[in-house]
């Protein structure tokens, strides 16, 4: 009997090493990632043609160091996830290089075409104002956010919300945003600080994007998380 009990216990811790309950690597609670810190599949590019017509190699612009995705930040474009989601939690860590000024760049939701600057809410990654919104264009674009945080020069943006503190950290350090996108509303939170929130958009679901936009940032754990 001692023996019996003895192979069925072995027999389970067997069958729990080759079957793991966990959670898959790609999937850790919930989360798939977009980025394997390896490769660049599954995201399509849209790159800005020059002044003869001719579009440069994507590869010139995106590429992977060291398990981060470096954007040098020219031409201006993006790049697209090849899928759409819609009601989810987006994670994405950002920096500009530590020897750098700064720049712009931006994540891009609910893309819904192949411009370069394509019909999508901007969530911006500019530096000293990541959290704004921008409206990729209105009226093709709607949401509503707080009219007093509107900017006066620029109808379509919309300034985040103060906070006590600086929300980015210093440049060569690891920033992380956490976007919430349900129906059409859009929650934008910096470090764990909620910085801005639009309702009733009205796009609700499409691809993903990160811009190149004339200075080179870095990109690494891109990840979304499908919402009930």
């Amino acid at each position: 009997m001692r023996t019996l009990l003895c192979l069925c216990v072995f027999a389970l811790a067997l069958a729990a090493i080759i079957s793991p309950s966990r959670a898959p690597a790609d999937d850790k609670d919930g989360f798939t990632k977009l980025f394997d810190g390896k490769s660049l599949d599954g995201w399509t590019f849209i790159v800005k043609a020059g002044k003869d017509g001719k579009k440069a190699d994507p590869k010139d612009t995106w590429s992977v160091v060291d398990g981060y995705i470096r954007c040098t930040g020219k031409p201006n474009g993006c790049m697209v996830t090849k899928n759409e989601y819609s009601d989810y939690l987006l994670k994405v860590k950002w920096r500009f290089p530590a020897n750098s000024k700064g720049g712009n760049s931006g994540v891009l939701l609910h893309v819904q075409n192949d411009n370069y600057w394509p019909t999508s809410v901007e969530a911006q990654l500019a530096s000293g104002r990541a959290g704004d919104f921008w409206l990729i264009y209105p009226p093709d674009c709607k949401l509503e956010v707080d009219p007093k945080r509107q900017d006066p020069k620029e109808a379509r943006h919309y300034f985040r919300l103060p906070t006590k503190e600086p929300v980015e950290k210093k440049f060569g350090e690891w920033n992380e945003y956490e976007i919430t996108c349900k129906g059409g509303d859009v929650t934008l939170v910096i470090n764990g600080v909620k910085v801005n929130e639009g309702k009733n958009g009205n796009l609700k679901k499409g691809k993903i994007a990160l811009q190149s936009e004339g200075t080179e940032i870095h990109f690494k754990d891109v990840m979304v998380k499908k919402l009930p």
